[in-house]
């Protein structure tokens, strides 16, 4: 079975804290002191090897000055559109760079290098590759609409117009009423000429709601939960969920416990939150939409969390199969459980690549 797992900051975690992302996390684990916000590292490829993870979304992620991150010992906050723009560039770069020296890594941009990775996988390819799909989270680095398309041919594949507030759209964070700009629906329009894949999450209820109204592309969300099991318009209200299965979208569960049991951030214990909160997630969108096709995994490992803030079970990216196991438990069938783990992302990126 082939796994997807549709948001990692991979680029962030290598070069803003200089974690080499081809080593074991354990290897890593021992050179780094214990840090409040950057965690436990989880998620490095052979890890994902190890647990049959063969394609990633990788994102670019650069941080406003005015956000709370912006304090953290954080490397990438930018100021302007010119310094969001150099520091995407350079998170690009590692990608290009990283899957021209690795063999067994590569660039997914296109039907041919996804269908290589899926056939590999069938094939039990030893050592499994790993795809890597660029996905841009916060539109700042693209300083007009009409850039979009430079992007595109340095291999970007999806756009999330939010992380916080940006020029294009307001964010979830602030809880905001207010939706796109016009800039936004500029970028939008374009974006679809391109054939982006439009990337919902962090954008204000109203600003998805207007999106899934305008965008004529693909829609997803790929990491995101369910605001009826956590409030707040981070996650995906059920109207939102409707929306994007009415589009035939993706959303991505993540596994951080704050976005899995309600008040979690009150304990921080580890053992608070099991695979049961992830599946209760990933039920009940699949209860609201009638079927499993709108849900997949989104883990966002390592994304401002490590390992001692996701679900008990889980200690590394290589423990994503026993989400597997789990669904088989709680009498998902076969064909769905394959779903869920990868084949609706899988679903996604061949009819943007087609």
């Amino acid at each position: 079975m082939l796994i997807i797992d549709a948001h990692l900051d991979l680029a962030y975690n290598a070069l803003n804290y200089g974690r080499s992302l081809t080593k074991p996390a354990a290897e890593i684990r021992k050179t780094e002191a214990p840090d409040n916000y950057r965690g436990t590292i989880s998620a490095t490829f052979p890890e994902m090897q190890k647990g049959g993870v063969g394609l990633v979304f990788g994102t670019l992620f650069v941080v406003p000055a005015h956000a709370n991150l912006a304090v953290m010992g954080n490397k990438v906050t930018y100021h302007n559109a010119e310094q969001a723009h150099s520091l995407a560039m350079k998170q690009l770069d590692y990608y290009h760079r990283l899957t021209d020296e690795v063999d067994e890594l590569k660039l997914v941009t296109d039907s041919s290098s996804l269908e290589a990775i899926v056939q590999s996988h069938n094939n039990g390819d030893e050592p499994s590759p790993v795809g890597i799909v660029p996905l841009m989270e916060g539109t700042d680095p693209i300083r007009a609409p009409e850039e979009a398309k430079d992007w595109y041919e340095r291999g970007l594949r999806l756009i999330g117009p939010a992380w916080d507030d940006t020029r294009y759209t307001t964010g979830a964070w602030s809880n905001s009423q207010e939706g796109l700009t016009q800039d936004g629906y500029h970028l939008l329009e374009i974006m679809a000429d391109l054939g982006f894949i439009l990337d919902l999450t962090h954008m204000s209820e109203k600003a998805t709601i207007e999106s899934l109204e305008r965008y004529e592309g693909i829609i997803v969300a790929t990491h995101t939960n369910c605001r009826k099991l956590i409030p707040g318009q981070r996650q995906f209200s059920d109207t939102q969920i409707r929306l994007l299965g009415e589009r035939d979208g993706v959303m991505g569960t993540v596994l951080y416990n704050s976005f899995l049991r309600k008040g979690w951030k009150n304990s921080r214990k580890k053992s608070d939150v099991t695979l049961n909160h992830v599946v209760a997630n990933i039920d009940h969108v699949c209860q609201i939409l009638g079927n499993a096709q709108h849900v997949g995994i989104g883990s966002d490992l390592d994304g401002g969390f490590g390992a001692e803030a996701i679900p008990a079970e889980l200690d590394t990216i290589a423990d994503l199969p026993k989400i597997a196991a789990k669904l088989q438990e709680r009498g998902y069938k076969p064909e769905d459980i394959v779903k869920i783990m990868g084949g609706n992302w899988l679903r996604i990126l061949r009819q943007a690549f087609s």
